[in-house]
């Protein structure tokens, strides 16, 4: 007898102990709250943020980029395939009014950090971060509208103001990762056509210049760039970011490290002019320029998708991730 999700009452979740152990557990269903409904998970894709979690373990479930189908009948969402917008947000405040939607003044709650996320069956989600997802996306790919392809994108839609396509020359992204592979072809998209690309895993330096990227020796302080997207999260890149921005030019803080970050004041950085920048995630109102971007270079972003795999194989996997074996890996759950 087939039995809906509530009455069923039980789903498979992964736990994140700490000391980089993870164990697929039976859980109690989530509770749904006011203004919310519920989603059932089909792909997640695996975060290197989330390494953080794997180390010193998670009181929730971990999981933040996910894409699933609204299962709330009655709901106008009802059956429709969705992403899971991450930062919860009050559609009212200051920020929000201002479309900021991922800075809301009001509301601090990031889905798969402070309450459950998408390494589950089930997740609960407030309908406003609902993202319908057009039928033409494949499930595998759908993940990647949220970090790979919205946070790369919204940082240089929100750098070309500063440092336009028609203004800056060469251009360098370092780390090339997914979200610095993402921020390549956004550049690509938004007509920067000189592109450099500084990253130690020569694999991944490989797939960069498969998507139009020049490589750029890591350390290399011989060549100068108005505008420096800065992608990996390591404090010795931004502070050679400083030291290689052009005066007037812009560097962009895109990677997050949440250890202190000490600035080497040296005469480089007090002779000059220039932008530090940083950007955070995306504007819902950026959804559906994430989703063009996909159409456009579809084939280049399934090349990052480089796993996939169900519940039971994800403590093997993330082991894998965590070692760089894969770059954007996706639990798929049906």
């Amino acid at each position: 007898m087939n039995m809906s999700p509530r009455s069923n009452s039980i789903m498979q979740a992964a736990v994140f102990h700490g000391g980089d152990r993870i164990t697929i557990e039976r859980v109690a269903m989530p509770e749904i709250g006011a203004g919310e409904v519920l989603v059932r998970v089909s792909r997640t894709a695996l975060c290197g943020s989330d390494f953080k979690l794997w180390h010193k373990g998670a009181e929730f479930t971990a999981g933040h980029e996910i894409f699933g189908v609204v299962e709330q009948p009655g709901h106008s969402l009802h059956g429709r395939r969705c992403a899971v917008y991450i930062p919860l947000h009050c559609d009212h405040c200051a920020a929000c009014k201002r479309g900021d939607t991922q800075m809301c003044l009001e509301v601090s709650s990031l889905i798969g950090w402070n309450r459950p996320g998408g390494y589950a069956e089930y997740v609960p989600v407030p309908e406003n971060c609902l993202l319908p997802v057009p039928n033409d996306i494949e499930d595998s790919l759908a993940p990647l509208l949220l970090d790979t392809i919205g946070t790369s994108g919204h940082a240089v839609r929100f750098v070309s103001r500063v440092v336009p396509a028609n203004e800056a020359g060469p251009a360098l992204v370092m780390g090339a990762g997914p979200v610095g592979l993402g921020v390549v072809l956004a550049l690509r998209a938004l007509g920067y056509n000189d592109i450099h690309v500084a990253d130690p895993n020569a694999a991944r330096l490989k797939i960069a210049q498969s998507f139009g990227a020049k490589a750029h020796p890591v350390g290399d302080t011989s060549k100068r760039f108005a505008l420096i997207m800065e992608c990996s999260g390591a404090h010795a890149a931004r502070n050679l970011g400083i030291e290689l921005v052009l005066p007037r030019g812009a560097l962009v803080l895109v990677g997050e490290n949440a250890a202190p970050w000490t600035i080497e004041e040296g005469k480089v950085f007090r002779r000059k002019d220039f932008y530090m920048i940083r950007t955070f995630y995306f504007p819902v109102s950026d959804f559906e320029q994430n989703v063009e971007l996909l159409r456009k270079y579809k084939d280049e972003y399934r090349v990052l998708v480089d796993g996939e795999f169900g519940l039971s194989d994800l403590p093997e996997n993330f082991a894998r991730f965590a070692n760089g074996e894969l770059i954007k890996p996706v639990l798929a759950l049906d």
